[in-house]
């Protein structure tokens, strides 16, 4: 089996790189996919330590976009370090990544919350990789959240008094750099579109055709009767229906690396028919 959707500490989980992979193969994983947010630099540890372990690493990253009103994800594979049009766009939205949490930081010191942006770059890997759980943490650490999960409900959630939007692209700018870039790209877990059943085809429909290959159906936590449907609307689409745990490690617990919450299982095959889409 194979898992398609992980994330390390080079974003908003808690393991290493190198963990994941180590996870990756007590799980019995044949491949995975290091899909961290807006960023590729950790492919290059977990490659080492996948390799070591007769592993197969997906190069992979996933970016936020925003799409009909709402936030889309956008999960990348096939595209590793170096120059092209899908790396260029990445610089550019970690830029901006940096910027929204600088003003973060002053929000939330606006709202007397004991919070420095030293303090959440040390929580992270690096400044490029800060995001809210990293905020959260601290405010946890510094007893303004009785948990992460607080902390995003009462002061770092949409709509609570610390939110601050980041930078987000369209859906179709990911899928057309990604395949300029050599790669394929996959909408990740399309119930969190918040759509009905008819416009949820509908959003699939449109970035079908705007060059997606994958739909993320077999997801860490969707239950049985999601993930057929999500099959279903993925052979209606003709993409590849594909699937992943989203592991973050305690950022999102009870979720394994290959497993999810213990029912998952993608087959390896998955891998091929996704490496069949690539341009050229």
């Amino acid at each position: 089996m194979i898992d398609l959707h992980t994330h390390s500490l080079v974003s908003d989980g808690t393991d290493e790189p190198g963990r994941i992979a180590e996870l990756a193969a007590a799980a019995g994983c044949s491949a995975f996919a290091l899909t961290d947010h807006d960023t590729l630099a950790g492919l290059e540890a977990a490659r080492a330590r996948a390799s070591a372990l007769g592993l197969t690493l997906v190069d992979g990253c996933e970016v936020s976009c925003s799409f009909r009103g709402t936030s889309a994800h956008i999960l990348v594979y096939f595209v590793g370090d170096g120059d092209g049009p899908f790396q260029a766009e990445l610089v550019r939205l970690r830029a901006d990544r940096v910027a929204r949490n600088r003003t973060l930081v002053h929000r939330l010191r606006e709202l007397d919350l004991p919070v420095t942006y030293d303090e959440v770059v040390a929580e992270a890997a690096s400044e490029d990789s800060v995001g809210r759980p990293h905020f959260a943490a601290v405010l946890v650490r510094a007893g303004a959240a009785d948990s992460v999960a607080d902390a995003f409900d009462r002061w770092l959630g949409r709509g609570a008094p610390g939110y601050v939007a980041k930078a987000r692209v369209a859906p179709t700018e990911i899928i057309r750099a990604a395949r300029a870039s050599g790669g394929v790209a996959v909408l990740a877990h399309p119930f969190t579109l918040g759509l009905d059943d008819a416009d949820l085809e509908s959003a699939v429909n449109e970035l079908a055709e705007a060059g997606l290959s994958g739909l993320e159906a077999t997801y860490g936590r969707y239950n049985p009767h999601q993930r057929a449907a999500l099959s279903t609307l993925a052979i209606r689409a003709g993409l590849v229906a594909t699937g992943g745990s989203d592991y973050h490690g305690t950022v999102k617990p009870g979720l394994s690396v290959g497993t999810g919450e213990g029912d998952l299982s993608v087959h390896d095959a998955v891998l091929g028919r996704l490496e069949a889409r690539r341009p050229g």
